[in-house]
């Protein structure tokens, strides 16, 4: 995503991948490939925590209050999927809460120089509220991301499995779901998802507008820019994201079921 030229070659593609490690040893490489890692782990483990915790909340919510809205709007079983969807997406607006730990995930792992041999709690107090830069643009990924996520999901529960339950789910059921979900996600969110990561990967000092990285993109890149990295996040995250998801997806219930809760309430 942070290439702004054509990948032709497979030595190419081995500089854009590797970068300064690109002629050094195969372990040297692969070394290489984990930069950030700390960070990395923080946010994730942050944001499944609360998009996974959060939706059925936001769901409930959705469910008492707008659940004849829905229904008027785009029929029973469809609205029921649809306020799914819409209760993901607005969990993941809020995600930009944790924006600061993967503006220095992405820092790290492509523009360590940004961080000029300073330690994290120096970076924090050095650049502030900075840390916030592309928060619009990702809130702007995250709304229909998450609303393919979680609508792919409850779509494929309701046409697919025919489940007037959602968290009735079986684990094979959920993970056929989360394919899905996680499919339409990454696809959805991929020309957004580019220019977040554009606007986070550039020096503290040097920052680029979001609007400006996408006219340089259209003019000297191309539209197939805006997809660019989409076959390995499909092939990598896809994977981690199916999985996580169905994971959540049966153990959420199960959790509310041993609690004494009523896990229909709360859909995913």
């Amino acid at each position: 995503m942070s290439n702004h030229t054509k990948v032709t070659s497979a030595s190419q593609l081995n500089q854009v991948i590797f970068k300064a490690h690109a002629t050094e040893s195969v372990a040297k490489r692969f070394g290489s490939l984990f930069p950030g890692l700390g960070y990395a782990a923080g946010y994730k483990i942050l944001q499944r925590v609360y998009k996974y915790g959060g939706q059925p909340f936001a769901n409930e919510f959705l469910n008492k209050n707008f659940h004849s809205t829905f229904e008027d709007a785009f029929g029973k079983k469809t609205g029921k999927a649809m306020m799914s969807a819409t209760a993901g997406s607005l969990i993941g607006i809020g995600e930009i809460v944790l924006l600061p730990l993967d503006v220095l995930k992405i820092k790290r792992q492509t523009n360590p120089e940004a961080f000029r041999g300073r330690s994290f709690v120096r970076v924090l107090a050095d650049e502030g509220m900075g840390l916030y830069r592309g928060w619009g643009w990702t809130a702007a990924r995250n709304a229909p991301g998450s609303f393919a996520l979680f609508g792919g999901s409850a779509f494929a529960k309701e046409y697919l499995f025919k489940l007037k339950d959602y968290s009735s789910a079986t684990w094979s059921q959920n993970f056929v779901a989360s394919i899905f979900g996680a499919s339409a996600s990454l696809i959805v969110s991929a020309p957004l998802d580019v220019i977040k990561t554009r606007i986070q990967n550039r020096n503290f000092d040097n920052p680029e507008s979001g609007f400006r990285i996408l006219k340089n993109m259209a003019k000297n890149e191309g539209i197939t820019a805006f997809f660019k990295g989409l076959t390995p996040k499909l092939l990598t995250t896809g994977p981690k994201l199916v999985f996580s998801f169905a994971l959540a997806q049966t153990l959420i219930p199960a959790f509310d079921r041993l609690l004494g809760g009523d896990p229909s309430k709360d859909q995913m």
